[in-house]
């Protein structure tokens, strides 16, 4: 399944969305899953944002268009699993932040990521820019990817509809998640179209209410 969204500036540049399924483990426990996969591009290239579950499905959403890189949110394996075989199809580098290199390791302990998505890094496709957010919590290496032009903020497993991602397994911690919302994308204009993970997209304002709601509940 998939849906083409128009950039709001009525722009070449355009965001588009896969959805795939599949599964995600960790600590010992597998769920099924619908994951959100971000196409940034215009008709000649794109950029790919978590590379789920479908290899194939994601390079027909391509199409002939030049991969600048395959973006990676986060390595829980549900956001990562097609990765590499879609870098192999296209030539395109996989970028991850550093600190999530042994998640990555644990789905793909033969392939290494081609560079990483440090704080801060600026990325460009089809005359737009994408700014890298460091945002641990959910994972240590988590990073949103915000894109000003487009008004929009990617934002993996960090902010959803409704909340922060999940904190109750390995390597993630709910103190760090709310900080790095509250500083990094509560902080951005509150019109910013939030596009979560999995599920629908929300806005800055539409959650920055929420928050001390969030903070008494404990996840």
């Amino acid at each position: 399944m998939s849906a083409a969204e128009t950039a709001p500036d009525g722009g070449k540049a355009r965001v588009e969305r896969i959805v795939t399924s599949g599964v995600f483990a960790l600590d010992g426990g597998v769920w099924a899953v619908d994951n959100n996969v971000w196409i940034v591009g215009d008709d000649r290239e794109a950029v790919v944002i978590d590379a789920a579950h479908d290899a194939e499905a994601i390079a027909r959403a391509v199409g002939d268009r030049r991969l600048v890189a395959i973006l990676c949110t986060h390595a829980h394996n549900d956001h990562i699993d097609a990765a590499p075989e879609l870098a192999a199809r296209t030539g395109a580098p996989v970028l991850l932040h550093p600190d999530d290199r042994m998640l990555w390791d644990r789905t793909h302990p033969d392939t290494a990521p081609d560079g990483d998505l440090t704080d801060g890094r600026v990325l460009s496709v089809a005359g737009v820019e994408l700014t890298v957010l460091h945002t641990p919590g959910h994972s240590p290496g988590g990073v949103c990817l915000y894109a000003p032009a487009l008004g929009t903020v990617f934002t993996g497993d960090t902010l959803f509809h409704g909340g922060p991602g999940a904190t109750g397994r390995s390597f993630s911690d709910f103190p760090t998640i709310i900080d790095s919302i509250r500083k990094r994308l509560l902080s951005l204009p509150p019109d910013t179209v939030v596009r979560t993970g999995h599920g629908e997209s929300t806005t800055v304002d539409g959650e920055a209410p929420a928050l001390p709601e969030w903070i008494a509940r404990g996840h």
